[in-house]
């Protein structure tokens, strides 16, 4: 497995632990987190600010079923389930497109539709 990819699944496990310090090392300084049509997040600060959404309450279960890479380009494809704090729980599929520099995360392109 590549560096990059390396660092997604590092990423992913992060944030099914819930360890803000994993999910920080894999991201440039100046990261950029958008969710088009509904956030973008510029820097470490603002990115760390969105790991744990007051919305939600646990530690999200995530499923990768597919990884690829192709130059500092990684795409991963999979699912998603969160408890709402005032809800029921979330079912999600995800699309994120990562962008990388110097095996880190740069930018992160997040498409997500509810099941």
């Amino acid at each position: 497995m590549s560096t990059n990819k390396e660092t997604v699944e590092q990423y992913m496990q992060g944030f099914r632990e819930g360890d803000h310090q994993k999910i920080l090392s894999c991201l440039t300084d100046d990261v950029i987190w958008e969710m088009p049509g509904t956030y973008k997040h510029i820097g470490k600060e603002a990115f760390d600010g969105e790991i744990e959404n007051d919305n939600f309450e646990g530690k999200p279960s995530i499923q990768v079923f597919r990884l690829v890479e192709e130059n500092d380009v990684v795409i991963a494809e999979g699912a998603v389930q969160c408890q709402m704090k005032n809800g029921p729980m979330l079912n999600l599929v995800f699309c994120d497109v990562f962008l990388m520099k110097n095996g880190k995360i740069k930018q992160l392109t997040s498409y997500l539709m509810t099941l």
